[in-house]
């Protein structure tokens, strides 16, 4: 049984070569090159994992190469070419440290699962765009009225009239 707590943890300036093997969560602020195997893994922005990984949950702020099978994946890191993410969930978080984002794939392959029905889709596609998000994000209010990107105005609730988007040739979802 684990401790609460406890962690196994490579300390920057640190290299580690081989197979690693863990009961407690692995936590990589230096770097791993060879097989993996733990409950988690989190790779901090100083940290670089390359080789073959297997964990439950794997958070990344730092570089990743090589092969990686998790139940939940959550980058914001740097990923390099021909790396491969086999996960059930998969978050990615950009934000840039000043000025813009940029997203550089090299050879890239995504494979979701199981084609939904066509009765799933269509379920997820109405609920995508009848229930906005609750707390839109901040970047809105930095993009100019004119933009093609900007969110459109406000309309008046009170009249019966189906909402359109003036901003777009695409028809709102039947219902």
């Amino acid at each position: 049984m684990k401790e609460q707590g406890k962690e196994t943890l490579i300390e920057q300036g640190t290299t580690f070569r081989g197979s690693f093997a863990s009961d407690c969560p692995i936590v990589v602020k230096g770097r791993i090159e060879g097989e993996i195997s733990a409950p988690s893994l989190v790779v901090s922005k100083t940290g670089a994992v390359a080789g073959k990984v297997k964990v439950k949950e794997m958070r990344s702020e730092g570089e990743l190469s090589g092969e990686y099978d998790a139940d939940s994946i959550y980058l914001s890191g740097a990923v390099k070419d021909k790396t491969v993410l086999r996960a059930r969930s998969l978050e990615v978080r950009l934000t840039p440290e000043r000025g813009r984002m940029q997203l550089v794939f090299g050879e890239c392959e995504i494979d979701v699962g199981d084609i939904p029905s066509k009765e799933e889709s269509i379920a997820q596609a109405r609920n995508t765009f009848e229930q906005p998000p609750a707390d839109p994000p901040a970047l809105w209010d930095e993009i100019p009225a004119a933009s093609p990107f900007a969110p459109a105005p406000e309309e008046d609730n009170s009249s019966s009239k189906k909402r359109t988007n003036k901003r777009s040739s695409v028809p709102p979802p039947a219902e």
